[in-house]
Order: C-alpha cells, then sequence, then structure tokens
C-alpha cells in the first residue's frame, strides 16, 4: 500500500453549462416555442414590398417574402401581386417579364400566361386548345398602396381571401386615438401612415441574418452601448444612459384589442423603467442625460414604432422582412404629416440632408452589424436553446410569448426558392460572379448572355 500523500485535484466549476439563473428556462422557452419555429417569418400577414416609386406604371418587379416568391405589376395604375412561379416547371416570371396585355402576365419560357387579377391560367402561347387552360393557376395576394408604400399579404395559397384582415391590424397603434391609453406628455401625437397627407421616406437593404435577430434588436433596451459613438449622438449633444431597466411588472402593456393591431408597448421615461446611469465596478458614470425623447412599441408581423424619433412630429418605423431563413429585408422608414407642398418639400430636402446619412445609414448600421454578430450562433437553431437571458431581457422574451399566441401562421420555404436547399451550383456561381442572393429577382436582360 503506497505512502505517499495523494494528490489533491483543483474543483473546476464549468462556467460554460447554461446557468439554472437565466430568465428563458425550460418552461420560459415553451411558452413560445411557435417564435423558435418561426425561422422563415409569420405567413398570412401584410408586409410592405416596395415604395411607390419603384413600381411605375408598365414595370414588373420580383421579391421574396417568408419563402414566397412575388411578382408585382403596376398596369393601368393599378397594382397586382401574384406567385412568382410558374405552375408549367417553376420558372420564375418576373425574371424575364413578358406581358401580352394589360391584365395578364406570361411565363418567357413556354408561354405560360396567367390572369393578373385571378391567377388564373387562361392561355398557353403555344398550346392555346390545352385542357390545362383554366383548371389551374398561381396564388394572388392583396396589395393595399398608402403614403408612398406598397403593402401586401402573404397568404399561403390556400388561406381565403375573405379572411384577410384590413392593413391597419398589421400596423402600429395610431395616436391621437390611442393617446388616452398611451399617454406621452413629452411630445406631441405620433403620426400615423395611415393619416392623411402622411408622407413616408426611407429605404430597405437586406441584411444577412435571421428576422427574428434584427426584430428584437430594435426594441432591446440593453444595447444602447452599440450606439454610445454614433455622429448624430455627439451632433446633437445627446447623452445617452448605459441601459434602461424595467422597474415594475407593468413596464410593458400587451396590445391584444379583436379589431387592431397585436403587440406591446414600451412605458419608457416613466417610472416603469429607470435608466442606468453608473457602473462603480466598470469605472463608468453618465453626468447628464441630455437624451432624445421617445417610445417604443413592436406589433406583428415585425414592425417597430418609434414615436418621436429622430425628432418631434416624426415617428420613425422599421420591417424585418424574413427573406429566408438567414436574410431579412430592413426597412427603415420615417413618417411626418405634410398638408401643403412646401411641407412635402422640407421634409424630404431634411431627410436627404440630415435623417438619411446620420439616423437611417450611420446610426441604424451599428444594429446591421450587431445583428450579423450574433447571426452564426443562432444559425443551426439551437441558440434559442442556449442563450442566457437576464432581466433586460424582459422585452424580447414577452414579444415571443405574444407572436406565439397571435401569429397567423408559420412560414415554411417553397420549393425553388432562395436557401430552401442550402447549396447549389447555380448559388455558388453566383457569388463567384459577385452576385449576393438577396431580396429582389435578378433580371435576365438578354439570352443570348447566359
Amino acid at each position: 500500500m503506497s505512502e505517499s500523500t495523494p494528490v489533491r485535484r483543483r474543483t473546476i466549476v464549468n462556467k460554460h453549462e447554461i446557468s439554472d439563473k437565466r430568465m428563458n428556462d425550460q418552461k420560459t422557452q415553451s411558452q413560445y416555442q411557435p417564435y423558435k419555429d418561426a425561422a422563415w417569418g409569420f405567413i398570412n400577414h401584410w408586409y410592405p414590398a416596395l415604395f411607390s416609386e419603384e413600381l411605375p406604371d408598365q414595370h414588373v418587379e420580383g421579391i421574396q417574402i417568408c419563402g414566397v416568391p412575388i411578382l408585382l405589376r403596376r398596369s393601368n395604375g393599378r397594382i397586382y401581386a401574384v406567385k412568382d412561379q410558374c405552375v408549367h416547371r417553376g420558372v420564375r416570371l418576373s425574371a424575364k417579364p413578358t406581358c401580352f396585355n394589360e391584365t395578364s402576365i406570361a411565363c418567357w419560357y413556354h408561354g405560360f400566361n396567367f390572369d393578373l387579377e385571378t391567377g388564373v391560367l387562361n392561355n398557353i402561347v403555344a398550346n392555346p386548345d390545352s385542357t390545362l387552360i383554366g383548371t389551374t393557376g398561381i396564388t394572388t395576394y392583396p396589395v393595399e398602396e398608402v403614403g408612398g408604400m406598397i403593402f401586401v399579404f402573404v397568404r399561403e395559397d390556400d388561406f381565403p381571401l375573405d379572411d384577410v384582415p384590413p392593413l391597419h391590424h398589421d400596423l402600429p397603434v395610431r395616436f391621437p386615438e390611442s393617446g388616452e391609453r398611451f399617454p406621452h406628455p413629452l411630445w406631441p401625437s405620433a403620426p400615423s401612415i395611415l393619416d392623411e397627407g402622411a408622407v413616408a421616406l426611407g429605404m430597405h437593404r437586406t441584411g444577412q441574418s435571421n428576422w427574428r435577430i434584427a426584430c428584437e434588436n430594435g426594441f432591446d433596451n440593453a444595447h444602447i452601448l452599440v450606439h454610445k459613438d454614433n455622429t448624430i449622438v455627439h451632433a446633437l449633444n445627446w447623452v445617452l444612459p448605459l441601459g434602461i431597466l424595467p422597474t415594475s411588472d407593468d413596464a410593458i402593456t400587451l396590445i391584444e384589442d379583436e379589431d387592431g393591431p397585436k403587440g406591446q408597448m414600451q412605458w419608457l421615461f416613466t417610472d416603469r423603467w429607470k435608466p442606468v446611469l453608473e457602473n462603480k465596478d466598470l469605472g463608468l458614470k453618465i453626468e447628464n442625460v441630455n437624451g432624445r425623447f421617445y417610445r417604443t412599441s413592436v406589433v406583428l408581423p415585425g414592425v417597430l414604432m418609434v414615436e418621436n424619433w429622430p425628432e418631434e412630429h416624426v415617428v420613425q418605423y422599421e420591417w424585418y422582412v424574413p427573406i429566408t431563413d438567414d436574410m431579412y429585408e430592413y426597412w427603415e422608414v420615417l413618417v411626418r404629416v405634410c398638408k401643403t407642398d412646401e411641407d412635402r418639400k422640407k421634409f424630404k430636402y431634411r431627410f436627404d440632408h440630415v435623417y438619411k446619412q446620420l439616423c437611417l445609414e450611420g446610426f441604424n448600421d451599428c444594429d446591421l452589424y450587431a445583428r450579423e454578430a450574433m447571426e452564426e450562433f443562432y444559425a443551426d437553431g439551437t441558440g434559442w436553446d442556449n442563450e442566457q437571458l437576464v432581466e433586460t431581457d424582459i422585452s424580447p422574451v414577452t414579444w415571443r410569448k405574444l407572436t406565439s399566441r397571435w401569429n397567423r401562421g408559420i412560414a415554411k420555404p417553397g420549393k425553388g426558392v432562395t436557401n430552401a436547399t442550402k447549396t447549389s451550383s447555380i448559388r455558388m456561381r453566383r457569388l463567384a460572379e459577385g452576385k449576393a442572393p438577396g431580396y429582389f429577382v435578378e433580371k435576365i436582360d438578354d439570352l443570348n448572355k447566359h
């Protein structure tokens, strides 16, 4: 028997294990499983598709939302939206727009011709007597045009048109109608894109992350640190807090009216939220808070409203429109009510020379980078299980539960759309040519070049 002193090994605590102190434990996660399943977004909802100026008369454009290929055409002032996929062999109709009359769209490959209003196959160029004519067709999508924006109700093929809700059900609450319920004494009523005289100016660009990561970033009250060095913050002498913490259970009000949007309102700049002004351990202290008073709310299918931003009488909308499970179209829109042409000119001038560069690009560029920084952690779908959320994450947790209750459907990728299959020689070739996948369908200008 050995008389040597036994070796006493160190006890190691594995800090990489998931803590049981996180606020999104398995019980909490079970309450938002539908949200975790919605990698491709929520279907059967209204989404922005294009700015009005992007679809002039007789123009055809192809996009993809929630894994659904959609073609839009403006003909004689009317906008049509149909599935951008021929029933014959799946070709994207918008790749080479072919229109033989004002009310139809034809497949440029084999000449299948579809009525734009009904989607019915009404002719085939080389086979006009085919028995298939009149028995099949492509899905149509309701369209609304307001404030210089075109919205499309992106539906499942069998979702009844009679069940399509009005557009305002998928837009943030309006003021002053909601002023008594959500008072805001620090600033004027926020305008709405549905207001008479409303003008929407903005931009949309493709973000490289899942739409849920982008959406939660929009109302994440703990991410203010990202913006501390933004030009507009220093140019206007703003001083941002280190963060904002909820101080009561009613810091967030759920919006679940039967005849209206479904979402949540955050009572910022009230005693229900407390700004974090000092972190003694890290030697950080905010001396004076000269911030921009604002308030955020978010509603299904994923649209943020920031009141009083970036200045009074202006509201910022942001949509995070799913394209695939790892791309979204980021809509940044400022709305102001302009009663005269002179008001419109002033708003446009200020947008072009101040808002666009400092707010939509400068300020929001930081958010784009931050979303991409998280994407790879969530890319295989397990990040939602392994993340360790804390008290400041009450807003996204509340949002996840609410959307799981009220969404109208979980989107699934259609056959033959971008990212439905992860690898292909065509996609690799396009990437090699410097053509990243995105929101718009690439047009075929000359078949002889391909």
